[in-house]
């Protein structure tokens, strides 16, 4: 590494009083960026008094400047610099030499260092207020268009899923919702928004393993089987869709269904019986009996292998409660409610078997994945409520190492700024003095 030593003299004006810390902060943050600039304007000067030496005076010429100086917007604002040229008395070809050095992308003003914070700011907001947030914070940002471009660029930089099947997996949790899509300004027909999770066993986390837009389960399906070691897969959790299991569920998976959507769909499948209102009460009444719905993951982990025969009662208790309201539901009459309750029944208490077997609790709703995925879907529903297919799957790219996988957004910023090497600070020193002081 080569040595290189920058001086620059700064005078500022003190008041004599008056003068707070967060007033003698504010002015330093104020004039952080025009520093910087002029620290960076100095380096690149080195450079490319440097840079210039690397073409050989027999083949290359010195051909003075750009006409025109070119902008760089960097995290610190707008930097000007009129880049030295060659010419090559061979082919004729004019080189910048510093260009080349420093691997300056051509025709684009932002440079991709520049970008983390507004991409950052649209994870969580629109790209408008992604913007205007960053200007209002550093006094400059891209435009709407650039943020948007910029981002599809670093997602479509990633690549697709990684294959996984290494990982020793045993639970896999899907899960969907509807997303509005457009294309090209025009509104398309609501699409499906899928994702899944999948965990290597009791008290390991559920990591993001895939997520699709406008995916039928089965095209889910073929994906995970060749990423995953799908053969591995023990449990499939999730909210009841006959679509789901028909597609994922393997020869040797068990399924459980989430406990809350059982509740909350009971309500409706009364009504597409045309059981409404307080008709439904008696039958919401027997639901609501069941301990079944009122069981909570943390009382349950409090259960020791002594605790069998509490936990075999609890569970012959909810049997009987179902079997109780399949009673009050005859089919003649309630077709939907009973076909659904049914199987509902049937795979609402797999948690059971599974602790009687291992003495290991596994959970039996999805909320752990609805919980997290929350925060993404609240961002598409309510910030930007149309997408184009490509443009949703990207964001989504760029949010699962923002929100969920820190490290892996660190990762992904090093990977598309390409840092091979950085510039190190070896030492700094600075002294005071006054000039002219009042005393």
């Amino acid at each position: 590494m080569d040595d290189l030593e920058i001086k620059i003299a700064i005078t500022y004006k003190v008041p004599q009083s008056n003068l707070t810390l967060n007033g003698l902060l504010r002015g330093l943050e104020h004039d952080r960026d025009e520093i910087m600039r002029a620290v960076l304007g100095r380096i690149l000067d080195a450079l490319e008094e440097k840079a210039k030496g690397d073409y050989p005076p027999g083949r290359y010429v010195l051909n003075g400047h750009q006409s025109t100086a070119r902008n760089l917007m960097t995290s610190f604002g707008r930097v000007r610099h009129r880049l030295a040229q060659v010419l090559d008395r061979t082919t004729g070809a004019v080189v910048f030499p510093l260009a080349e050095r420093l691997k300056i992308e051509p025709y684009r003003q932002y440079q991709r260092e520049t970008l983390e914070a507004p991409v950052g700011q649209a994870i969580h907001l629109s790209y408008r207020l992604a913007t205007k947030e960053t200007r209002r914070l550093r006094g400059h940002g891209p435009s709407t268009s650039t943020l948007w471009r910029r981002l599809q660029e670093v997602a479509e930089s990633q690549g697709g899923w990684p294959l996984l099947k290494h990982r020793p997996f045993t639970f896999l949790m899907v899960d969907g919702t509807k997303v509005r899509l457009q294309d090209r300004g025009t509104s398309l027909e609501p699409a499906e928004m899928r994702w899944a999770w999948a965990s290597e066993g009791v008290g390991k986390p559920f990591e993001w393993v895939g997520f699709w837009v406008g995916k039928d389960w089965r095209t889910i399906r073929r994906d995970l089987s060749r990423r995953l070691n799908y053969g591995r897969l023990q449990m499939l959790f999730s909210d009841g869709e006959s679509a789901i299991e028909d597609n994922l569920r393997s020869a040797r998976m068990e399924c459980q269904r989430c406990v809350w959507h059982g509740r909350h769909d009971f309500r409706f499948l009364l009504y597409a019986d045309e059981v409404k209102g307080p008709a439904q009460r008696e039958f919401l009444e027997l639901l609501n009996r069941n301990p079944l719905f009122h069981l909570r993951q943390a009382e349950l982990e409090t259960l020791k292998p002594e605790d069998e025969p509490l936990v075999r009662k609890l569970a012959r208790t909810i049997r009987s409660g179902f079997r109780e309201l399949l009673a009050a539901l005859p089919e003649s009459r309630y077709p939907k409610t009973r076909t659904y309750l049914l199987n509902f029944s049937q795979q609402a208490l797999a948690f059971f078997d599974y602790w009687l077997d291992h003495q290991r609790w596994i959970p039996f709703t999805t909320n752990i994945a609805e919980s997290a995925f929350s925060r993404v879907v609240n961002r598409i529903k309510r910030v930007g409520r149309r997408w184009s297919e490509a443009g949703l799957l990207n964001w989504l790219t760029m949010a699962m190492g923002k929100i969920f996988h820190p490290a892996l957004w660190t990762s992904l910023w090093r990977q598309y700024l390409h840092l091979h090497r950085s510039l190190h600070l070896a030492s700094l020193i600075s002294k005071y003095r006054w000039i002219d002081a009042i005393t």
